[in-house]
């Protein structure tokens, strides 16, 4: 059923720009009559659009267990775990401390008064509650009391960089010093990153039990009530809406993405295929 007015609506987290583009630009050649809506969007704020109504045919998402709170089973009946990644800490030639910085020290050069560093807003990005998480998990991890608390007061507040991309960029044009990035992100922008010992940086399955340990309270899908969200391994997943006007086609989307062909495109960005 091709015909030039279908139009394949595709709402993504932010993260996976370069991959859904990548994606787009294969699944063209086999569908060249057949026109695109992409939106990026920080994850919770995706979900909330199809809740609030606006209509998609494809959801992909930095944290799969948004589909179970918010998506499965109204708007969407199935969906795909297709990468994982990690969270480290990104920063840019011209940041404070980058030539002592390591995996050791990283608190201390950190919470150095003329340091700067950044988080995303932990309401609408995984990727910000997810860095509360980790600060958390470094309180256990480094039996440093207090250490959470003592981050997210130094942290310039989040509302400065709400948005995955805002953060990446404000790093990238050496606004800040250091951001809690997704690795992906790190090397898609050619930026130096400190990676985190895996016992933190949520991307570890054998450290699920200790991942859930933390937990940061989050805006919920009902409007003035809160959710709580605990740590789990970092895995990206994608869903079809129930009512996609084009079900046959997002499916074939889906199973490029998650096939051989997608796989190579996650690693070329920096992503680990799942």
């Amino acid at each position: 059923m091709k015909g030039s007015n279908q139009v394949l609506r595709i709402i993504y987290a932010a993260a996976l720009q370069q991959v859904m583009e990548k994606c787009l630009e294969h699944f063209y050649k086999q569908n060249s009559d057949l026109k695109f809506e992409l939106k990026g969007a920080g994850s919770r704020e995706g979900a909330k659009r199809l809740l609030s109504g606006e209509k998609y045919d494809i959801i992909a998402l930095a944290d799969q267990a948004l589909f179970a709170e918010l998506l499965v089973p109204d708007l969407v009946e199935n969906y795909f775990v297709f990468a994982s990644d990690q969270l480290v800490i990104g920063y840019n030639r011209s940041s404070k401390g980058s030539k002592e910085i390591t995996q050791e020290n990283w608190i201390d050069i950190l919470l150095k008064p003329q340091v700067s560093f950044a988080r995303s807003d932990h309401h609408s990005v995984p990727r910000g509650y997810r860095t509360l998480m980790v600060w958390q998990l470094a309180e256990k991890f480094y039996n440093k009391p207090g250490l959470c608390s003592t981050l997210e007061a130094a942290c310039i507040p989040y509302a400065t960089y709400p948005q995955s991309l805002d953060l990446s960029s404000a790093l990238f044009r050496g606004k800040i010093d250091y951001a809690f990035l997704y690795s992906s992100e790190a090397k898609q922008l050619g930026l130096p990153y400190i990676a985190l010992p895996s016992k933190i940086n949520l991307s570890n399955p054998a450290y699920a039990k200790f991942y859930d340990q933390a937990s940061v309270i989050v805006e919920s899908k009902i409007p003035g009530k809160n959710v709580i969200i605990h740590g789990n391994p970092i895995e990206f997943a994608i869903g079809l809406s129930k009512d996609s006007q084009y079900p046959e086609l997002a499916q074939s989307f889906v199973d490029l993405l998650t096939g051989p062909e997608g796989s190579s495109i996650l690693e070329e960005y920096g992503f680990i295929p799942c």
